[in-house]
């Protein structure tokens, strides 16, 4: 694995939100979330990492850079509700149901999680440069 590729150490992609960072293609920016999909056990250092945005409209990122918003495994858009399965980025309810979030490759290696989508070079961890165009939160998740 080239070091340049490096994203950040597994122990730092929670497993029960996101890290978000930032990738290049050409030109342009993309944000990616990584999850962590591994429990206690075998797989425990597995991560998935998909584009940040929601498949109902792309411009509604899923994290704004505080970690996205998860619930059993499923991570949440909380614009409209939509959820998204952490392991295979299908939509299980909302308006985009059925549809899948856009797969970025990544591959965990000695505890490093590693950008391995030929589509892309890795650029931060946090937000892209690029300006929020998602409102803020419709539903309120947080139990208050």
């Amino acid at each position: 694995m080239n070091d340049d590729d490096r994203i950040a150490a597994v122990d730092d992609v929670p497993g029960d939100g996101t890290l978000l960072c930032t990738v290049r293609e050409g030109f342009d920016e993309s944000e990616v979330v990584l999850t962590r999909l591994g429990r206690e056990g075998a797989d425990e250092d597995a991560v998935a990492a998909w584009r940040n945005y929601c498949q109902h409209w792309t411009d509604v990122r899923l994290d704004k850079g505080s970690g996205a918003t998860m619930r059993d495994g499923e991570i949440l858009c909380e614009k409209h509700g939509a959820t998204f399965r952490a392991s295979d980025g299908e939509c299980t309810h909302g308006p985009c149901q059925g549809a899948t979030l856009d797969s970025v490759d990544v591959t965990v290696v000695d505890g490093g999680v590693y950008l391995t989508d030929d589509r892309f070079e890795f650029d931060s961890l946090g937000p892209s440069d690029d300006v929020d165009l998602s409102s803020g939160a419709r539903i309120d998740f947080s139990g208050n």
